[in-house]
């Protein structure tokens, strides 16, 4: 069985556990672009306490708010832990007013290194809606491949399916995505020939 840290903690985000403590923070920074791209349907702040109840009552996600210098910027997710094929899935929203911010980026950091250097993960993947432009681009960004498409993979709440664009990050890739993710995040360390 995999184990998750209640609490992770990078230089620019603290992770919590996800709680509906936090719906006011939810509701306050509500953005219908935000949540457009969502699989459930979120029309406004009053769909969002059923939103993260779904959430916290997936059997098997692992959920934590992301707060970036104290401000709640979004949450993260650990969607079907799979130990026995060394696999997860890592799904996040980032609230507008952070996009472009390093929430996202050192967010997904934070869970990609638990993932390869403590649970030993082989599969990191991640799913987007084909529509959700900004989110392809940002996974790209971070290292991760286009694997592809799968078609009609989500029944959404009109009755609709969506399709789904797979990303993944694999355990070979990860110290090349890592050193990337660090560059980005941290620019260059002292002692680090690149820096001088």
């Amino acid at each position: 069985m995999w184990s998750f840290p209640q609490n992770l903690e990078g230089r620019y985000v603290r992770l919590e556990p996800l709680t509906l403590s936090h719906l006011p923070g939810f509701q306050a920074q509500f953005d219908p672009e935000v949540y457009r791209h969502m699989s459930h349907r979120v029309r406004g702040p009053e769909d969002l306490r059923a939103h993260l109840e779904a959430l916290l009552s997936e059997p098997g996600r692992v959920n934590w708010a992301v707060f970036l210098g104290g401000e709640l910027a979004g949450r993260t997710s650990v969607i079907t832990p799979d130990p026995q094929n060394r696999k997860l899935e890592i799904g996040t929203l980032i609230f507008k007013p952070f996009w472009g911010s390093p929430a996202n980026k050192e967010a997904k950091y934070l869970l990609l290194r638990h993932a390869f250097e403590v649970l030993l993960a082989e599969r990191v993947q991640f799913k987007v809606d084909p529509l959700n432009l900004r989110s392809q681009r940002a996974l790209e960004s971070l290292g991760a491949v286009r694997e592809g498409v799968l078609r009609r993979n989500r029944l959404l709440s009109d009755g609709t399916f969506r399709d789904d664009v797979i990303y993944s990050i694999l355990r070979e890739e990860w110290p090349g995505v890592r050193v990337q993710l660090e560059e980005r995040l941290y620019g260059t360390f002292p002692g680090d020939p690149r820096g001088a």
